[in-house]
């Protein structure tokens, strides 16, 4: 779980420097202030996870962080189409944002299938 940490903290610093980049140079306000938000809450989130105090609170974290990524890869999608994000970085940042996804469902379904199978046995 701790490369989930690491990656996902290495992706809101690269989302940081991007936005810092279509801030500074391209002067997008709108725009890069959404990716912003959404690309550093999948770390904050998977942080929260580790802190979680159940199963269902860890899989509800990692469920909000896996939306999150979702809605960044819109954002990569939406700046690279209008001209405001090089396509070479934004499909890298889209690259690393679909990784996180992956691993994310992977780990929410694993765990949501424990819970019912260890909720299933309760019933038996």
């Amino acid at each position: 779980m701790n490369n989930l940490y690491d990656k996902s903290y290495a992706f809101a610093v690269n989302i940081v420097k991007a936005y810092q980049t279509l801030s500074n140079q391209k002067h997008e306000y709108v725009l890069s202030k959404q990716i912003l938000k959404s690309g550093t809450s999948i770390g904050a989130n998977v942080a929260e996870a580790y802190g979680g105090t159940s199963n269902a609170d860890f899989t509800a974290k990692l469920a909000i962080a896996y939306k999150e990524s979702l809605e960044t890869k819109f954002w990569l999608r939406l700046l690279k189409d209008t001209g405001y994000m090089e396509t070479h970085i934004s499909d890298r940042l889209h690259e690393d944002a679909d990784e996180l996804s992956r691993i994310l469902y992977t780990i929410i379904k694993r765990y949501r299938k424990k819970s019912e199978k260890t909720f299933i046995e309760k019933l038996d």
